[in-house]
């Protein structure tokens, strides 16, 4: 039964001894098993859009760590490709996508309502996942924030500063925020199909938002969020939503309150014991371990561990990294952090 999981109790707003756990990137290319399964997969997005092998990844590290939740194997740039951008992975370098800088790039975009034939076996997936995870397992959904997403589709790419996305952002604001809507629009739909398909929890990763700031953080990262939060409320309303706005600083006090989500996920620079004050007052707050521990490991891993754990013990909380696992990191660690948090190593 759903109450009996773990990482929903933390969501409705129960204060747990051992805090749920799961890792951000959990699925990734840390692990030897997932580097076999994307290289029998041919490429990433061959193996986001192989039902049977995105499913298999995600289930790798339940498997081997037994995590309270596993998130659904995806990429954010999945909703830009749906709409008809183009999109490929340059190796070592990361997506690259067609821009969307002019008025006739818009309109060639194709409606909100028409991704679904694209991101159909994103759904396959996530049935998949719900008829083969543990029973105490939560299945997590999720898509990037409309901010992010259009950072990426004004660039074509990644980059350090957000740039292009800013400046098209001042040079043509309508045309920026018609490109916001139509991302929130499809991301609505886009997450409403895979909660139908059986995701009990959605997650919301707005990766840019901490180059947001005053009234620009308010329009553009919050009230997306809003928009999106309360129109899977009305469709699905015993569905928790989690955001994520990395790097707001302090923005993120408020943030469940100015958007109606369950749970704030937290990066790795702000301090747990001012979090504790002025986040999860609100809530349930997920976070936040640098994942360069991960890689390091040893006492200071044990020692954050136990601090944050300390730190959160008096509400709601998700153990999470306060971004995803890398790489290089050592599937040793990721063990000796979760057997930390629930071996009452935290206490």
């Amino acid at each position: 039964m759903s109450e009996t999981k773990k990482l929903l109790r933390a969501l409705a707003g129960e204060t747990q001894t051992v805090p749920p756990i799961w890792m951000m990137r959990q699925a990734g290319r840390y692990l030897p098993e997932y580097r076999a399964t994307r290289a029998e997969a041919g490429d990433f997005l061959s193996l986001c859009y192989n039902s049977e092998l995105a499913a298999e990844v995600t289930l790798q590290p339940i498997r081997r760590y037994g995590f309270d939740a596993a998130i659904l194997f995806a990429d954010i740039l999945l909703i830009p490709q749906a709409l008809g951008a183009d999109l490929w992975f340059v190796t070592g370098e990361g997506p690259r996508l067609s821009t969307v800088t002019t008025q006739s790039d818009f309109e060639a975009l194709k409606p909100a309502n028409s991704i679904h034939d694209t991101l159909s076996p994103i759904y396959d997936t996530l049935r998949i996942l719900n008829g083969a995870l543990p029973s105490d397992t939560t299945l997590i959904g999720f898509a990037g924030a409309p901010w992010t997403v259009a950072t990426y589709m004004i660039a074509g790419r990644g980059t350090p500063d957000q740039g292009p996305a800013h400046a098209l952002r001042e040079e043509n604001t309508a045309l920026f925020e018609a490109l916001l809507d139509r991302i929130t629009e499809a991301t609505i739909d886009y997450l409403s199909m895979q909660i139908e398909a059986g995701a009990e929890v959605v997650k919301i990763f707005d990766s840019w938002a901490g180059s947001l700031h005053g009234d620009d953080f308010d329009k553009y990262a919050v009230e997306p969020s809003r928009r999106i939060t309360q129109a899977l409320k009305e469709r699905h309303p015993s569905t928790p939503v989690i955001g994520f706005p990395r790097e707001a600083g302090e923005k993120y006090v408020g943030f469940a309150r100015a958007t109606g989500v369950d749970c704030v996920a937290l990066d790795n620079s702000v301090d747990p014991v001012w979090a504790a004050a002025h986040v999860q007052s609100d809530g349930c707050v997920q976070g936040n371990l640098a994942s360069s521990h991960m890689v390091t490991g040893g006492q200071a891993l044990i020692d954050e561990t136990r601090a944050i754990v300390r730190a959160f013990s008096g509400g709601p909380h998700i153990f999470n990294l306060g971004h995803g696992i890398t790489p290089d990191a050592d599937p040793q660690n990721v063990q000796l952090m979760i057997d930390t948090v629930r071996e009452g190593l935290a206490v």
